[in-house]
This record gives structure tokens, C-alpha cells and sequence, in this order.
């Protein structure tokens, strides 16, 4: 199982996504308004069925429709043999309400075609399904569901009615947490009625190719994810190759990440192309498939109609009036950005490093700027980006983390080597201490311990370590740092331990 999704953008409620939010509260009231209300009509007719005799009569003609299903798509075996299952153990309410999404058979079942005037259990059947009618619900999922044995001219509604049907409230709630989260960003940069108008093309997208890929078969389609699937390839190619940050997740494990958004559309794509050859049951991959290659196609023509802007962020600018030197930041900022998505690394690192005179202590700048600077690692530029970047503020453990991340990067690019100021390691120190990560920390410590000078915050740092070594019963590495700490701290508590332990 894999996903990724943005954590780039929030929403405000200055700017509210009002399209994003009626479409998922239609949804919402399609499946409590129509569709749970008739699964449970369904559910009590199929204990009137079980009482009424009519399994008898109709269940052995369903098996072998069944059957006959099976010989044309032998990948109906599993859903024959679970029938046959159920109808052995004399299960037949489940048998019911199993039939009653089989569209085809009850259409030609209620006809009257099955069993026939001639045959001679006929005259009993109608008398059955007269005394059932009353107690069985009209239709309303298997009416606006799309059915594959059915081709394009055949009810084409389906095509979008089918996008806002759900089998159960988990299909319904995953669908709409993804549907905002992709949703808001796309409708403050499209506005509304264009949104809509796109969300609706991707749903219908994605019908027309699961229909054509499952064209045939004894199922039907249904939910919002195909749509969704469109939103989040407009979404990628919106943003280009900004670097944005994900959180994903590969079967058990989960990380962040900041990747280029268009690298995404692939990965998407191949996972579900990869899934639908491995043959995942109950998820229809190839309407995934369709809706990302509308949402792409439908995002790359409307930018080569009209210029548009991925938003940098949701929060509105305050309208009152700007410092010089905020006005030159917001300025750089948007240079930078631009030269970035043009892969004008060169000219982006000054841009970057210009904003960051003027705000060297934002995050929101010197990241991006770390992230080009990297291009260039002998640089100064990339130096200067990453001391900023590992001296800010230790504000809690989210931060320390994003530091340690910095730092590795760091570790692993920089040439020739490591430009760390004392005052920026006795920063670190500390907080890879509170990260317990111990290597890093004691890294650090040696260089710190090696400088020309004695750093005036050196002892308080090495006994901070030490007494982290100690109460997280690293004892052997604690009492390798005991002559530094009888030379710079005799008198601390944690030498004298040390001591009495040696």
C-alpha cells in the first residue's frame, strides 16, 4: 500500500473552499439520504425473502447465471463459489441482498424471462413475488451505478452519477479526506466554477476508462476516488517541479519528504497500473488510472490556454502597506520561486540567498533555498544556507527533527567538509542530545572538543551530553567523556559520579 499526500498548502477561512466543501457534503447526503437508508430496506426485505419460499425457485437459476457468467470472465469464480457457499448453508437472506446488486439478472428475473408462463412453477413464483413486492425497496445504487456489461451509449449518466456513490461510510470518509485535501489548494487557484467544472471531467474520465478497461464484466463501478485521482494529477502538474513537501506511507512505514510535484504523477500512475496488474480485489485501480490521466491532460491544456499560478500559500496577504524590506523579501521570495520551477538553479541560489539576507531566520526561506543550494555544494551559498538552517531556533521536538534531517543532508553533500562554527555546534549539541541521537551529539562534541579554543559554553554543553549518556544507561559512552569533564567541569555533579563509578 502506498500514498503520498501534500502537506504544502493549509486553508483559511478568509478564503473558504466552499466548492470543495458542497461537493463532499453532496456525497455525504447521497450515500445517509439514499443509499444507507436502502441497504437497510434491502436488508429487512431479505428477511421477508428467507420466510417467502421464492429461494427455492430462484436461487438454482441465479447459480447459473452465475455460471454462465464465469465461463465468459473466469475471474467471477471467487464470487460464484461464495453463492454456492451461502446458498448450501441455506444463508438465503445474504443470498437476497447479493442478487439484488446483480442488475441484469433481476432485470430479466422481474420480466418475467426466468421463469417462464410455460414453466410449470410460474403461476406460484407470481403469487411469491406479489406477496414480496410491497417489502422491497425501489432501486437507487444499482439505478446510478455504472455496470461494465454495459456499453457507452447504454445509460451514459452513469458516467458521473456513478462518482458519487459509495459502498460503505469508509469508502465515503477516505474519498473526502483526500477530496479536501487536494480539493482546497486547486479551487483557491482555479476558482470555484472552473474547479467544479474539471472535478466533474476527471469523474467522467475516469468512468470512461474503468468502462472500457472492464468492459464486459458481471460489476459495476462506484465512488468519488476516480475524480480525486484527477485532482491530485491537476495538482502535481499545477505546482510543476516546486519542490513540495509529501507525507507518505509504503505499507507500514512513513516518512516526509519533500519531492518535485510532477515526480508524483508517475508514481501515482505506476502504483496503479502496479495494483490492478497484481489483481487487488474490491478497488477499482484502472478508474484511479483514468482520473489521473484526465486531471493531467485537462491541467496541462488549460496552462497552455491560461496563465496559472500555483499558490504559494492560502493565507492572504494583509492589505497594509509593506516595510522596504519586507517588499524586497516578498519580491526575491517570487523570483526565486519562478527561477526554481524553471530550473534556473544558478540564478535561484542568489535569489534565495538574497531573501534570506532580509529574513534570515524564516524557515519558509531558507529551506527552499538549502534544497537549490544543494545543486551546488562547494558553495557558499550552500555553507551559509545550511548554518542559518541548523541554528534555528530548537522551538520543540517537530523542529529538532527537521534539524537532524538538515543535518545529515548536510553531512552527506557538503565539500570539501563541514563548516561548523563553535557556536553552531554547541547550538546542535543539545538538540540532537534531546533527540538522543547519541552519535551525532558525540560527533559533534569531539569537533567542539578539538577546537583551538575553549568555546566559554563548552562545559555546560559536554556535561548536558554526558548527563543525557547517563540517565539513558550509555554508561561506556559517558565514561569516555570523563578526562573532559574532570579538565572543563570537575566540580559538576556528573563528573563526580563518573568518577566514583571508574
Amino acid at each position: 500500500m502506498f500514498f503520498a499526500i501534500p502537506l504544502a498548502n493549509k486553508p483559511t477561512w478568509h478564503a473558504p473552499p466552499w466548492m470543495t466543501v458542497l461537493i463532499i457534503v453532496i456525497n455525504m447526503l447521497v450515500y445517509w439520504g439514499w443509499q444507507a437508508p436502502e441497504e437497510r430496506a434491502v436488508a429487512r426485505s431479505a428477511e421477508h425473502y428467507a420466510l417467502s419460499g421464492l429461494a427455492e425457485l430462484e436461487v438454482p437459476h441465479y447459480i447459473r447465471h452465475l455460471e454462465r457468467q464465469v465461463q465468459q470472465a473466469p475471474e467471477g469464480k471467487p464470487h460464484l463459489e461464495m453463492v454456492e457457499s451461502l446458498w448450501k448453508g441455506r444463508k438465503d437472506a445474504w443470498v437476497y441482498q447479493d442478487m439484488w446488486h446483480e442488475q441484469r439478472f433481476r432485470e430479466v428475473l422481474l420480466a418475467g424471462q426466468v421463469i417462464r408462463e410455460n414453466d410449470p412453477q410460474h403461476a406460484e413464483w407470481r403469487r411469491l413475488r406479489s406477496q414480496l413486492a410491497p417489502h422491497e425497496p425501489q432501486p437507487f445504487t444499482t439505478r446510478w451505478a455504472q455496470y461494465f456489461d454495459r456499453g457507452f451509449t447504454d445509460r451514459p449518466e452513469t458516467l458521473l452519477t456513478a462518482t458519487f456513490l459509495h459502498g460503505s461510510v469508509g469508502h465515503l470518509l477516505g474519498n473526502m479526506v483526500f477530496l479536501f485535501l487536494f480539493g482546497f489548494t486547486l479551487e483557491m487557484a482555479l476558482g470555484s466554477r472552473l474547479y467544479l467544472l474539471l472535478y466533474l471531467l476527471c469523474g467522467v474520465g475516469a468512468s470512461a476508462v474503468s468502462l472500457w478497461s472492464h468492459a464486459g464484466t458481471a460489476t459495476y463501478g462506484l465512488g468519488a476516488s476516480g475524480a480525486i485521482a484527477g485532482l491530485m494529477a491537476m495538482y502535481v502538474v499545477m505546482y510543476k517541479l516546486r519542490r513540495i513537501q509529501f507525507f507518505y506511507m509504503l505499507f507500514f512505514y512513513f516518512n516526509y519528504a519533500k519531492w518535485p510535484a510532477l515526480m508524483m504523477l508517475p508514481v501515482y500512475m505506476a502504483h496503479e497500473l502496479l495494483q490492478q496488474w497484481l489483481g487487488g480485489q474490491g478497488v477499482d485501480y484502472m478508474a484511479h488510472f483514468g482520473g489521473l490521466l484526465s486531471g493531467a491532460l485537462l491541467m496541462a491544456l488549460l496552462m497552455t490556454l491560461k496563465k496559472l499560478d500555483a499558490p504559494a500559500n492560502l493565507i492572504p496577504t494583509v492589505a497594509a502597506p509593506l516595510s522596504g524590506n519586507e517588499a524586497r523579501a516578498r519580491a526575491s521570495i517570487q523570483r526565486a520561486l519562478r527561477l526554481t520551477d524553471e530550473l534556473d538553479y544558478a540564478a535561484a541560489n542568489q535569489a534565495w540567498h538574497s531573501a534570506a539576507r532580509l529574513r534570515p531566520r524564516d524557515p519558509e526561506v531558507l529551506e527552499p533555498w538549502f534544497e537549490v543550494a544543494q545543486h551546488f555544494p562547494a558553495s557558499d551559498e550552500f555553507h551559509t544556507a545550511a548554518k542559518l538552517l541548523l541554528t534555528l531556533p530548537d522551538t520543540d521536538h517537530a523542529a529538532r527533527k527537521r534539524t537532524h534531517a538538515h543535518f545529515h543532508t548536510y553531512l552527506k553533500l557538503a565539500k570539501p567538509g563541514l563548516r561548523l562554527s563553535a557556536n553552531t555546534l554547541v547550538h546542535l549539541i543539545p538538540v540532537f542530545v534531546k533527540l538522543h541521537a547519541w552519535d551525532d551529539a558525540q560527533r559533534l562534541a569531539g569537533l567542539l572538543q578539538r577546537n583551538t579554543s575553549v568555546h566559554p559554553k563548552w562545559p555546560d554543553t559536554l556535561t548536558f551530553l554526558v548527563n543525557g549518556l547517563t540517565q539513558n544507561n550509555q554508561w561506556e559512552a559517558a565514561m569516555g567523556w570523563l578526562p573532559a569533564l574532570q579538565a572543563h567541569a570537575p566540580t559538576a555533579p556528573v563528573t563526580q559520579l563518573l568518577a566514583k563509578q571508574k
